[in-house]
């Protein structure tokens, strides 16, 4: 049955007394659990254990000079260039081989850096951006993208020139791609299909492909 109304006016004011300490009973309980001491009394998580991976000592083989470090294994060779030797010329994009922005030469081959580990290559010749140049004088690469205008924000020009650097050695060397019609015809044509497919790993944002492709063309092209 509903709930009868009160039937005098001490009931009514009874009923009010109790509502009002309900509520601020319930107030007080909700303050009390914002309370400094209230958080304090929340235990604090395990301190990290030290690194599982202690430093370790190697020599880089760069630009033909020495590096002495010490780091930890993990340290990709991207970070290793960068942050412990000062190459900032080798870019960080994506930081997951996709862009192609960190490309460097390892042993004349190109690898992206942000994928493989820094003391994996002592022993190896490594060839970043500031490497490409000789005697103070721009490698022909690297006049040919300024006479074609093949870059316009340059954050991917140094992976790009890598890159290029790379490409021409294989097309010279009769290396077949994706894009070689046949394999048994040597040497491989140099043409835009070829530039394109050996170059697909190097994405550039402001898109300058196409005079990229011409400034590599003209490289190849010439006789070597």
């Amino acid at each position: 049955m509903p709930q009868m109304p009160p039937d005098n006016d001490q009931d009514v004011s009874t009923l009010r007394l109790s509502r009002r300490g309900f509520l601020q009973t319930t107030a007080v309980a909700a303050a009390a659990v914002q309370l400094p001491g209230a958080a304090a009394a929340t235990p604090k998580p395990p301190a990290l254990p030290p690194p599982a991976a202690p430093p370790q000592s190697f020599t880089l083989d760069i630009n033909g000079k020495p590096h002495s470090l010490t780091l930890e294994p993990r340290v990709t060779l991207l970070d290793a260039l960068r942050e412990s030797i000062g190459l900032t010329g080798t870019k960080k994009g994506c930081d997951r081989g996709q862009c192609g922005a960190c490309t460097v030469l390892v042993n004349g081959r190109r690898i992206n850096s942000c994928l493989t580990l820094a003391i994996m290559h002592e022993g190896d010749k490594i060839t970043t951006i500031e490497g490409i140049a000789s005697n103070g004088q721009l490698a022909p690469i690297q006049a040919a993208f300024i006479e074609h205008d093949a870059f316009q924000c340059g954050y991917c020009t140094p992976g790009q020139i890598c890159s290029a650097v790379a490409c021409i050695d294989e097309m010279r060397a009769g290396t077949a791609s994706a894009a070689s019609p046949d394999l048994r015809i040597h040497p491989v044509a140099i043409d835009s299909a070829e530039i394109r497919e050996r170059m697909s790993g190097n994405l550039c944002r402001c898109g300058a492909y196409p005079n990229i492709v011409n400034a590599i063309a003209a490289v190849a092209s010439r006789k070597s």
